[in-house]
């Protein structure tokens, strides 16, 4: 039985720059990986901690309408004059609530405050996330083109968006 050889166009041809071509492309893949992770966890502590401030500012503003309602009904009992007998017990516990709720307002609105702070810093960290995966999207894209151009300007340029990616990407984390 006659055996059957199959020539390819390129067989067995050495391509040392398409090799360290697809390495670079592969690291590149990893860092993309990476980055997308950090991003998309970051953007989930930032909905979270915005969620935590909303529902902080929320229970604040009903803290300050409980406030105000006892402010409210101290006043009506001036207006009519009711100081004395069970009155003044009402004016009495109306005083103690009002110091309740001023000191659980001021530590309710300092909670929302913080969350709010910590939602606007996760947002600024996705955003310096985001850049760097768009980045290091385009690198990986950049040297993929080698592969149907065979020109050495795809990976170096792809290099560098990948360098630039990555490095704003890590400034996330120092934020």
């Amino acid at each position: 039985m006659a055996e059957l050889e199959i020539h390819h166009e390129t067989e067995h041809e050495k391509d040392p720059i398409g090799q360290r071509v697809g390495l670079l492309a592969a690291v590149l893949a990893v860092a993309l990986a990476i980055v997308t992770i950090a991003s998309h966890r970051t953007h989930t502590a930032a909905i979270m901690n915005k969620s935590e401030a909303n529902d902080a500012w929320a229970y604040y503003q009903a803290t300050r309408i409980k406030l105000h309602n006892v402010e409210l009904g101290e006043q009506i009992a001036g207006l009519l004059g009711l100081k004395e007998g069970p009155a003044a017990a009402v004016l009495n516990a109306s005083a103690a609530q009002k110091q309740k709720y001023e000191k659980e307002s001021t530590k309710i609105q300092n909670d929302a405050k913080k969350a709010g702070s910590l939602a606007k810093a996760a947002e600024d960290r996705a955003l310096r996330y985001d850049v760097g995966e768009g980045l290091l999207e385009i690198a990986l894209v950049l040297s993929s083109l080698y592969f149907i151009s065979k020109k050495k300007m795809f990976p170096a340029m792809g290099i560098v968006a990948g360098l630039l990616g990555a490095a704003i990407a890590v400034t996330g984390l120092l934020l």
